[in-house]
């Protein structure tokens, strides 16, 4: 078997114990790795590098295409950047990939028969980071729901399941509420799901989701849901499978691919040999099977749940009365090789095979071509007053055929019909827009003249937002009681 080649850092804080395990185990049991070591993370950011990665580890990553990363630690404040959330949508890696898995009885959880696969979108939502602070009282952060992006991530869960002989893919979105950015998720959801007879489908709204997922895990078993949601779920379902120290992850692009565990790099822990090497190496075994080196997967990751089984175990999931030896990071990583060649009797015995095609293909995304009309904007504007005042100032500025419908104050329509008791902070939404029922479009030369007579009336606006028809219909969503 030829080395392939891949790229790895180890961290920071307890990211250089846990990689030094992981590479011994996968090692011993045969992996061919031609390694490039670059050095990411705390002292790179405090050099002044704000990303906390060089442009020579760049070249690295895209040369191997394949990245094992240890924990690492940003600093705080300062505007540094996470390096996670960089690397992903700088290498195009859409698809986060969270297996997570009971281990009972051998390691404490209230969910026995869990078996959970958390496929979460990587790249836009709310981690697009886009934010702004408006006015005095008024911080804004936009979210990113776009339908190519929706479209791979959904496709990629079902594909998920059918290559890993998964039974139901479940969505979760909010879009009882975010109707249009969630609301686009679940459509393409039920879009794609119609290609995929196969498998079971279902939509849950994320709170009860969560709710679900928290109390009765084992009735999910592929659960696809945008960035924030899966970010924060992932951790959830990882720590009620046993602990959070146990789940390794996979981000996968078109080309590149990136495995590391999902915790921190625990800095208290670090250079004391305690730490549980566990989350990185089962992110080590994705990286494995994406890789195509399959059968040293499988063997690494028996000898792994047999040392489980037979209750070598960390401090981290040590109990008394199931484990048997409290070990330290190197000497779990010598049990597991101890144990090369057997397989778990209790437990679930690891089964992986080569895909055909190395992985899963990315299908070219069809735009869709939709009729598009200007029929107003939004225009926000820092006011101290009640919404009453403003409406009366911004009443007489409405020509074109534009009409001042409606002033909302953090989503919640306080003109022309208010509710005496609803709080107003210092940033009004304040709706210019055609009369529903009109045809045509506003010429967007007509845009920058209201706002020239805003700025007139001694008003300040602080953004503003185009309203668009597609094929008839308003990509705007109303404001609350309007």
């Amino acid at each position: 078997m030829n080395a392939t080649p891949i790229t790895v850092a180890h961290g920071d804080g307890i990211g250089p114990e846990i990689m030094a395990a992981t590479l011994h185990i996968i090692q011993e049991a045969g992996a061919q790795l031609a390694i490039e070591t670059i050095e990411i993370g705390e002292q790179v950011y405090l050099r002044g590098n704000m990303a906390g990665i060089e442009p020579s580890a760049w070249e690295s990553l895209r040369r191997t295409k394949v990245f094992l990363k240890a924990p690492i630690t940003t600093p705080q404040g300062g505007g540094f950047k996470s390096l996670n959330v960089t690397t992903r949508k700088a290498l195009g890696l859409y698809a986060n990939i969270r297996p997570c898995v009971s281990y009972h009885p051998f390691i404490d959880t209230k969910h026995p028969k869990m078996d959970v696969v958390i496929v979460r979108e990587n790249e836009e939502d709310l981690y697009a980071g886009i934010e702004h602070r408006q006015t005095v009282d008024v911080y804004q952060c936009l979210k990113l729901i776009t339908r190519p992006g929706t479209e791979r991530i959904v496709r990629y869960a079902f594909d998920y399941a059918r290559a890993n002989g998964r039974k139901k893919v479940t969505c979760f979105t909010k879009d009882n509420i975010m109707k249009l950015t969630d609301g686009l998720f679940h459509k393409v959801f039920d879009e794609i799901g119609v290609e995929y007879p196969d498998i079971e489908k279902e939509h849950w709204i994320v709170d009860i989701g969560a709710a679900k997922l928290a109390d009765t895990p084992e009735v999910f078993d592929v659960v696809v849901m945008p960035n924030l949601y899966g970010d924060i779920l992932s951790d959830v379902a990882a720590q009620i499978a046993g602990s959070v120290g146990l789940a390794g992850s996979s981000n996968i692009g078109a080309s590149c691919a990136m495995f590391e565990a999902i915790h921190g790099s625990a800095p208290r822990r670090a250079g004391q040999n305690l730490a549980n090497p566990s989350g990185l190496f089962l992110g080590a075994i994705q990286m494995l099977v994406h890789i195509g080196q399959t059968e040293v997967a499988e063997r690494a990751h028996n000898a792994w749940l047999k040392t489980v089984e037979e209750g070598v175990h960390t401090y981290d999931i040590f109990q008394e009365g199931v484990s048997r030896q409290k070990v330290g990071t190197k000497e779990f990583a010598s049990a597991v090789v101890a144990r090369l060649g057997q397989k778990p009797e209790t437990l679930k015995p690891a089964v992986y095979r080569k895909l055909d095609d190395g992985g899963f293909k990315v299908p070219v995304y069809e735009r869709r071509t939709e009729k598009k009309e200007l029929v107003g904007a939004d225009v926000f504007i820092e006011f101290l007053g009640r919404p009453e005042e403003l409406g009366a100032k911004l009443q007489p500025l409405a020509a074109d055929g534009l009409q001042l419908e409606m002033l909302s104050n953090r989503g919640m329509a306080v003109w022309p019909k208010a509710i005496a008791e609803t709080f107003c902070v210092d940033a009004f939404r304040c709706r210019f827009k055609l009369p529903d029922g009109s045809s045509g479009s506003v010429p967007h030369e007509v845009i920058p003249q209201l706002l020239n007579r805003v700025l007139g009336a001694g008003l300040e606006f602080v953004k503003m937002e185009l309203l668009y028809n597609f094929d008839g219909q308003p990509g705007f969503s109303r404001g609350q009681g309007q």
